[in-house]
């Protein structure tokens, strides 16, 4: 009987979490990928952020959509983005895209209109993935990260 009690607790235990896990989330997510480099196809030398901000309206006006972000690796790609969990994508339909740069001088490499989704140019639509998102190249972008980049690319911080 010892045997069954705690199988029971263990069942009950587990709907319990199952039933604890249900999601109140009103929004579905759909998987997405994609590459970002400046216009002229050359790639941004420093790590970057992509931030996807869905279009579509809030439910009861009062719950909106989660953005969602994307590190790309040294070559521009992203095959993963996440909003409430890895790899869960965004909101189906028209996203606006921005793209941050947290070191210092931000606009010597992303200009700023790209670091809001107030002012980003940038839209995509779910169903073009993979994405290839193309920004302005600033004048005179030094080739080469600078020095407190080289922690991001060999460091803990990327991984």
């Amino acid at each position: 009987m010892g045997v069954d009690r705690k199988l029971s607790k263990c069942l009950a235990l587990a709907l319990f979490a199952l039933a604890g896990c249900g999601s109140s989330e009103p929004f579905d997510y759909v998987p997405v990928s994609g590459k970002v480099t400046y216009e002229d196809g050359s790639l941004i030398p420093v790590r970057v952020r992509v931030i996807f901000t869905s279009q579509q309206p809030p439910v009861d006006g009062k719950r909106f959509p989660r953005p969602a972000s994307a590190l790309p690796d040294d070559q521009g790609y992203f095959p993963v983005v996440s909003s409430l969990r890895y790899d869960d994508g965004i909101v189906p339909g028209k996203n606006k895209v921005s793209i941050i740069y947290e070191g210092k001088q931000p606009e010597r490499f992303v200009p700023r209109e790209y670091s809001s989704p107030a002012t980003t140019p940038l839209e995509v639509d779910s169903e073009d993935s993979p994405f290839e998102i193309k920004i302005k190249k600033p004048d005179n972008v030094p080739q080469q990260a600078p020095a407190e980049q080289d922690a991001l690319s060999s460091g803990s911080a990327r991984k």
